[in-house]
């Protein structure tokens, strides 16, 4: 009998959808099992790779760590054990950057099971009961704002993510050389308007991920919207919270339709893993279009195959979660690929949150994420 040992994320969404998919792949496969645990969201974005992929032959993981992964030797690609076919079909329905998001010198270490960004959603009642529009602008958020109707998550992380999407919308640049994350101008300015709009959300934004927002969305009639928050199609779901929500695409800010930052989640094989022809199997057939348009997304996972987001009954039990939102995770931002990018990013998430915080000055946080982006590139 193999054992495999698989780590995923504290959701629905990162759970159950691998659990399902095993339990009928060990049907399939009976000498094989299974057994999957989970970590909260933050421990899933900064947990050693070291530590879990010496504990585990399975892991569900987000793609700005592949970097680390691939030079520490971490992961096995899966070029050298799955068909090209097969890597060719996911790469041409990828959603968006996600397949690429995954591929570094050449070869793909991990498959895009899950594809995600911040997407904009909406309790459709609240909205009626108040007499609101769907904003469709910056400023119209901002108005909306001022009247106490939205909310999105703003912990450090997610702060940092939305000040590259107000970057891009700025000047069309983000992460172009080695030397500035944006110009310096454009950083002080995304930073001074996200603040801005900060400013007239509950507090209760600075300490919360995009999971608690959607919970308090569909448990409680606080935010009839929220301008841009990762995605989680469980919340579109009939029966699955309270309070069903809608998803749509990203306002426009000064006239340019804003571009989030990619998110997301994949499954990888340690290489360290002693059955790893099993668990490779096991990823193909997660991945594989029939079972992430059916068991996958049934379950409760966000599929990363582009026919699921396509398919007609995964939309109809989504409230077309899918179709509504696929333009903008197409559109989304991809973080960059270089080694000392996560350096950069867990040093940067504390800085800028210190500037929307007031805890120091817009133009010293800008400057000091400069410093640490052009450290990290020496990494």
């Amino acid at each position: 009998m193999i054992e495999l040992k698989g780590i995923a994320w504290n959701h629905t969404r990162g759970f159950t959808s691998v659990v399902a998919a095993a339990q009928r792949f060990e049907e399939l496969q009976p000498n094989i099992r299974i057994t999957w645990e989970k970590r909260s969201l933050q421990a899933f974005a900064d947990a050693s790779l070291a530590q879990l992929t010496g504990q585990y032959d399975l892991l569900v993981m987000d793609n700005p760590h592949v970097s680390i992964a691939v030079k520490d030797n971490y992961l096995l690609p899966f070029d050298d054990y799955l068909s090209a076919d097969f890597l060719k079909d996911q790469m041409i329905n990828s959603v968006g950057h996600s397949y690429a998001s995954y591929h570094l010198n050449g070869k793909q270490w991990t498959l895009a099971t899950d594809a995600a960004t911040p997407i904009a959603t909406w309790r459709a009642d609240l909205m009626k009961k108040h007499n609101l529009s769907v904003p469709q602008t910056w400023d119209q958020v901002c108005a909306l704002a001022k009247k106490r109707h939205i909310a999105f998550a703003s912990i450090p992380i997610d702060t940092l993510m939305h000040h590259y999407m107000l970057c891009h919308a700025l000047s069309g640049s983000v992460f172009k050389n080695e030397h500035e994350v944006a110009p310096l101008e454009v950083m002080i300015q995304a930073i001074e308007k996200y603040k801005a709009l900060l400013d007239l959300v509950p507090g209760y934004c600075l300490e919360s991920n995009p999971i608690q927002i959607a919970e308090r969305m569909t448990r409680t009639d606080e935010i009839s919207y929220s301008p841009f928050n990762y995605g989680y199609c469980n919340y579109s779901t009939a029966n699955y919270a309270d309070h069903i929500l809608t998803a749509g695409g990203l306002v426009s800010l000064e006239g340019k339709t804003l571009c989030s930052t990619l998110g997301g989640a994949g499954l990888a094989v340690s290489a360290q893993s002693e059955h790893v022809q099993a668990a490779m199997q096991y990823c193909q057939f997660c991945a594989s279009e029939k079972i992430q348009k059916g068991l996958y997304f049934d379950f409760g996972g966000q599929p990363g195959h582009r026919q699921a987001w396509l398919d007609d009954k995964v939309n109809a039990a989504s409230n077309q979660f899918f179709k509504n939102t696929l333009n903008t995770v197409d559109q989304a931002i991809l973080r960059p690929q270089y080694y000392g990018y996560m350096h950069f990013q867990d040093e940067a998430s504390v800085v800028i949150f210190d500037a929307i915080t007031g805890k120091n000055s817009v133009k010293a946080v800008a400057q000091k994420m400069n410093e640490i982006y052009k450290q990290s590139r020496t990494l």
